[in-house]
């Protein structure tokens, strides 16, 4: 909330599905104009009202009573949604609007009545601190990556010295990215819901694919999920779910636009070609699908990817590094430290409280927002 520009006049809030976008616009809501102001209103456009009353009139009516800022949840389940907020904004120049919208929205490239109105920010799961101060109360700052660089070693001692992260690690890699792990409901149960539904919705629905094609997209990431993170083999992927080559590869492009996988690239490359490697998104979403086999390997570089691809570029690693950070740093994800080190690289290591040198814990990556 602290990184938006409250000024703008039209303010889009992306994020994958079960992020807790209608708990940040409400939260907006509450924390800006408190409980008795109506000069802000908040609605959802799945509600039935707004099939017979058109989103333009409405907030011409709201404006005319006095309202300054209307809520907008669930916007792109409302026909022309796009012209109409552009036509709000150029009839209300003193009525502002925030509204929620999927990840796999193009505000700017698919929208151009958009273009250079709208301002958007992409709402992301917990990060590991937002996790760990939720849980245990204490109130940890964000630290940026040339932080970590020069002081990670104080850093993680000052952590350690009120809180020991290692033992709320595993649970954050488990449970800990999506905010409906508070409510008192079956997790797992409820993120193969959240994961069917961003097929179904922000998916099928968005990108205008028939239904019938659900099936596929779901064995697509099905296969994809127990492989990765590896190179995908779009010839053996296409013929497992028996369609082109391309359209596997935008497939997996739309599972990325919805926050279910990632795709890492060699430096200079770049979609429609083939990724070096497809990850899941986050390590939450590793566990619904064979919680037995997840691989503990494949969960470290999740997490460090994750984390990391917010404010940073990846690509695939060079001189044996997993990774490849801003094109200048070059990590390798570890377990343990083992053997003699390389200088020339970083470690995040998994069973590290606190490091040394080029040794740096991995739960610590987990500060960077």
């Amino acid at each position: 909330m602290d990184e938006i520009d409250w000024r703008d006049r039209l303010i889009g809030i992306k994020g994958s599905r079960g992020v807790g976008k209608t708990s940040f616009l409400l939260a907006y809501a509450r924390e800006f104009f408190g409980k008795g102001n109506r000069e802000c209103l908040y609605i959802n456009l799945n509600h039935f009202y707004f099939t017979e009353r058109s989103l333009v009139d409405f907030a011409g009516e709201f404006h005319d009573r006095g309202g300054k800022v209307l809520v907008i949840d669930q916007v792109f389940k409302y026909p022309e949604w796009s012209k109409e907020l552009r036509s709000c904004y150029d009839r209300y120049p003193n009525l502002k609007i925030v509204f929620s919208g999927s990840s796999v929205m193009r505000l700017k490239e698919e929208n151009p009545d958009l273009s250079g109105r709208a301002v958007s920010y992409n709402l992301r799961g917990f990060s590991f601190r937002e996790y760990l101060n939720l849980t245990t109360g204490m109130d940890f700052p964000v630290y940026s990556l040339n932080d970590l660089f020069n002081h990670h070693t104080h850093i993680a001692g000052s952590i350690c010295a009120k809180v020991n992260p290692m033992a709320f690690f595993r649970d954050y890699l488990h449970h800990g990215y999506y905010p409906f792990y508070l409510e008192k409901r079956n997790f797992s149960e409820n993120l193969l819901k959240t994961m069917n539904m961003m097929l179904e919705v922000d998916v099928l629905y968005i990108k205008q694919i028939e239904q019938s094609y659900l099936p596929k997209l779901r064995k697509l990431l099905y296969l994809l999920a127990i492989a990765a993170p590896s190179p995908p083999n779009i010839s053996r992927l296409s013929k497992d779910i028996s369609t082109s080559r391309a359209t596997v590869m935008n497939y997996i492009k739309y599972l990325t636009d919805a926050r279910l996988t990632n795709m890492l690239y060699s430096e200079g490359e770049t979609f429609p070609k083939k990724p070096a490697k497809v990850y899941m998104h986050n390590t939450n979403l590793m566990f619904p699908i064979r919680p037995s086999e997840v691989n503990g390997q494949a969960l470290r570089e999740t997490f460090f990817y994750n984390l990391l691809y917010k404010d940073h570029t990846l690509h695939t690693g060079i001189r044996n590094a997993h990774f490849t950070v801003d094109g200048t740093y070059h990590f390798r994800i570890e377990e343990s430290i083992k053997a003699k080190n390389n200088p020339d690289m970083y470690y995040a290591v998994d069973r590290m409280g606190t490091g040394r040198e080029n040794l740096m814990p991995l739960w610590l990556f987990g500060f960077l927002y």
